[in-house]
């Protein structure tokens, strides 16, 4: 069996903004001290741990097979992956995981699981997002070179764009330049001959945002554009307003668009919840504002996209 698993042609992503992954620790350099068990939100070990194992949960229900490679947004640090990937629910998945060390203020940062045997990373970096104008320093976009099973060479981009607390407008060209830089990078890996590249993260706008529509003149292809939920009760990764609408998405290189066997996103009965004030269903999240649910996930529901390495031999 481990066999055919290793020669396996199919390979799995998973896209997942854990919705604050924090430990229980503050780091001077950071603005965290709410994710503390003496900070506003009382955020003690025991919540911490139910958290781990609640996003390891919703990592292990999102495909019938274990996900080869995982891009995570929302996580803090180091500790925090450690954990998640050996002392969680996810412990007996033996993932391993690379991350970065951003100058975002919160500490927040962007991490990629991935199966040893199904991906071998190569080499990877830190693409850092220089400030414009008005712009707080944001996370870092990791890029990681790695083989696969087949043998072909992927280069997989996880990125968090800034969010659109001072208002949409006003944030649009935060995350513009988020994606000019994640284009510059690009550029020099094409000239190399380097056609294989995923991109993936929370990009705090949606498929006609102009954060994405530059990516896509480009040349990149938003393959999750029109993903829906597996069990039809989501319509997006996120929903605000009652509205579901898809801030997460994963973008690729024309090469490895005919080898997409199907997207979709993990909305699994029990990572919802009834929606009291507008009907339907909404992601079973952690937080509503400072108030903690026990039983809850994340504020997005996962991303999922399944390859077949075989199609368009």
């Amino acid at each position: 069996m481990l066999i055919s698993l290793l020669l396996s042609s199919l390979l799995t992503l998973v896209e997942l903004n854990c919705e604050n992954l924090f430990d229980c620790r503050h780091d001077a350099l950071k603005n965290d001290i709410e994710f503390t068990p003496e900070g506003a939100r009382h955020w003690t070990p025991d919540k911490y741990w139910n958290k781990l194992n609640r996003i390891g949960r919703e990592i292990l229900s999102s495909s019938a097979e274990l996900p080869d490679i995982v891009a995570l947004c929302e996580v803090e640090n180091d500790s925090a992956l450690h954990d998640l990937t050996r002392r969680s629910l996810l412990r007996e998945a033996h993932y391993d995981y690379l991350m970065t060390e951003s100058p975002d203020g919160r500490g927040i940062d962007v991490a990629l699981l991935y199966q040893p045997m199904r991906f071998r990373p190569v080499c990877y970096d830190y693409v850092e997002v220089a400030p414009i104008k008005d712009m707080r320093p944001t996370r870092d976009i990791l890029h990681v070179e790695g083989i696969i099973a087949s043998g072909d060479t992927l280069h997989v981009f996880v990125l968090h764009a800034p969010s659109r607390y001072s208002g949409e407008k006003a944030s649009r060209p935060f995350r513009a330049q988020v994606s000019k830089t994640l284009l510059q990078h690009i550029a020099g890996i094409e000239e190399n001959g380097r056609k294989n590249i995923i991109v993936a993260g929370d990009f705090n706008d949606y498929a006609s945002n102009v954060s994405l529509t530059m990516l896509e003149k480009a040349g990149l292809i938003n393959i999750t554009k029109a993903a829906g939920g597996l069990n039809n009760f989501a319509g997006g990764t996120y929903r605000f307003n009652g509205e579901w609408r898809s801030i997460d998405h994963v973008l690729l290189s024309p090469a490895l668009v005919p080898k997409v066997k199907d997207t979709y996103i993990n909305d699994s009965p029990f990572l919802l919840e009834e929606d009291d004030r507008y009907g339907g269903h909404r992601p079973r999240r952690s937080f509503s504002g400072y108030r903690y649910h026990r039983d809850g996930f994340s504020d997005h529901l996962p991303l999922v996209v399944r390859f077949d390495f075989e199609k368009g031999k």
